[in-house]
């Protein structure tokens, strides 16, 4: 009896993704996005702090580097995976519903770095200062996001009879509910390689290492975001090598395998070249919220010129 209740054990996957709130459609997807936002930004303000910002400008940056990244995770998925929207028999405006779920790591964080750009200079906040201090929190987001695909039943990897093996349903998209079969019953795909929660996980632990690491170590400017490229990037490539689900190919190696492994290298390179410099920290006299010195107040303190470690 007890081998085959262990046989029998799997990770469920919710049979609906989505519930009405009068004339709108939530999609759990979304809400898995936006409690990572939401965590990320909050960390990042507290670590912009700590090294000299003021608080709340996190959220003047956040109202840039948000809907840039938005924008830019979307025309990723799109940009890569063309084939669901553009050939015969599909809808292009569906390439337009970011709610259905594809949202392209890559070009969220490329865009959103872009959007971050422009809220650092329009706010007088170090750039270097601004992406070290959003680095774990962009972790955490990235692990609560993959729990959006979760509720999507996707982002699995191949066949598998493992205890933690994850049951897969076939779903339908416009209406956010499971497909049934004649008796009603929704129709199972199959038991996979969870590798939603592998990632997750992953991105999790790396975020609570590289908050470790950060106290303990004064790594220089930009140093800590590469770790953060680092660190995703290695996890990134491996579960990709996992993931079963369709997706286009280079040399028979996914799209997203090549990127985590170009980045990875980059990633490596970039750390290397800044651990050694001078910490990210904010200078108070440099935004624009603080007010003019004077002459005799223009003086940097020694205990200015890094803010302690959190």
């Amino acid at each position: 009896m007890i081998p085959t209740t262990l046989n029998s054990m799997s990770i469920p996957s919710p049979t609906v993704a989505a519930f009405q709130l009068g004339p709108l459609t939530i999609r759990y997807y979304a809400l898995c996005i936006l409690a990572g936002i939401i965590i990320a930004v909050w960390l990042a303000g507290r670590r912009l702090t700590a090294r000299g910002g003021t608080p709340g400008v996190i959220l003047d940056i956040t109202m840039w580097a948000v809907p840039f990244g938005i924008v830019g995770g979307r025309l990723y998925h799109v940009i890569t995976d063309p084939e669901l929207y553009f050939v015969p028999g599909k809808n292009p405006w569906n390439a337009l519903k970011i709610w259905d779920g594809g949202l392209g790591i890559w070009g969220a964080i490329a865009l959103g770095l872009l959007g971050a750009y422009i809220g650092c200079r329009r706010h007088n906040v170090p750039f270097a200062t601004l992406i070290d201090a959003a680095a774990p929190g962009l972790l955490i987001a990235q692990g609560l996001g993959r729990w959006g695909n979760w509720f999507n039943n996707e982002l699995y990897g191949g066949p598998s009879t493992a205890l933690w093996k994850l049951q897969i349903h076939q779903m339908d998209f416009t209406t956010g509910r499971a497909v049934l079969d004649n008796s009603g019953v929704p129709v199972v795909l199959g038991y996979f390689q969870p590798t939603f929660l592998y990632e997750s996980l992953w991105c999790l632990a790396a975020a609570a290492v590289l908050l470790v690491l950060d106290k303990k170590f004064r790594f220089g400017a930009g140093s800590v975001f590469a770790l953060y490229v680092v660190f995703y990037t290695s996890g990134r490539f491996m579960f990709e090598l996992l993931r079963s689900d369709y997706a286009n190919t280079i040399l028979g190696l996914r799209v997203n395998t090549w990127v985590s492994g170009l980045l990875l290298l980059a990633g490596t390179a970039w750390f290397l070249a800044t651990r050694r410099k001078a910490r990210s920290t904010i200078n108070s006299s440099t935004e624009d919220s603080a007010p003019t010195a004077s002459s005799s107040d223009a003086v940097v303190k020694p205990s200015s010129l890094g803010a302690p470690n959190e």
